[in-house]
């Protein structure tokens, strides 16, 4: 039997026991605030070339990296808080959008709730709004509560096909609200495909692990589209690429 009087908020000889979870809930916190303080929601344009600084004694990584700058000028960062997919992929949508009036319209026409549209006459102002606008927290956050619910919808609307993609004993519509419409919960194929059906467009997703290979693995999502924005994964991550 254990010792009694050392249960969490007991005293011992030696004073107040410090109670572990509260402890590394503490931890958790002062991580997500020092994110929160340090990485933008949505980065500036950045060289291809910068992922060697994260890199510089990774051969493997180095070999991805090289690779990837053959087909990409730059990589736009985005925050690691489980929301990323979300954020880059609304982002970057968006972005391609500016220059395509005609598409843009039709998205508009997608999110007429929206309270804020972008004035397109000016592309280069416009980038300018669309940047201030994703990272402020609010908007932001709309964006990916408003993509998380779309792409729930979609889910559902085809369920007879995407049930087949959930492992156990969940209905679509129970993977739905626990898994994508949560805000910080992580995405997975299953997610985008169904984001990109949302929106009718087709993401790449550029792999990048430590998988001996020294090029980096493609894939399109839905399989068979042309990719309209370009993402890449690292595990647990994703942030924007710029051919």
């Amino acid at each position: 039997m254990g010792d009694e009087g050392e249960g969490p908020g007991c005293t011992t000889q030696d004073g107040p026991q410090i109670n572990q979870d509260e402890l590394i809930l503490a931890q958790q916190r002062q991580i997500e605030k020092e994110i929160s303080e340090n990485i933008a929601l949505v980065g500036d344009l950045e060289p291809i070339s910068s992922l060697n600084n994260e890199y510089s004694t990774d051969k493997i990584y180095l070999e991805k990296v090289k690779d990837l700058s053959i087909k990409y000028k730059y990589i736009r960062r985005t925050r690691p808080d489980g929301n990323c997919f979300f954020r880059a992929f609304s982002y970057a949508n968006i972005e391609r959008l500016l220059e395509k009036k005609e598409e843009y319209n039709e998205f508009y026409k997608l999110a007429e709730n929206s309270k804020n549209r972008l004035n397109i006459e000016d592309t280069e102002e416009a980038r300018k709004e669309l940047h201030m606008l994703f990272n402020e927290q609010g908007f932001s956050d709309y964006m990916v509560v408003y993509l998380r619910l779309l792409t729930s919808g979609q889910l559902q609307k085809d369920q007879d096909f995407f049930s087949c993609f959930i492992e156990g004993e969940r209905t679509v519509a129970d993977f739905c609200h626990q898994e994508v419409e949560p805000m910080y919960k992580e995405s997975d194929h299953i997610h985008i495909i169904a984001a990109c059906a949302a929106l009718r467009t087709g993401v790449r997703v550029i792999y990048m692990d430590r998988g001996t290979a020294k090029s980096c693995t493609e894939h399109d999502l839905p399989e068979g589209c042309t990719p309209t924005v370009h993402l890449l994964y690292r595990p647990g991550h994703y942030d924007i690429l710029y051919p």
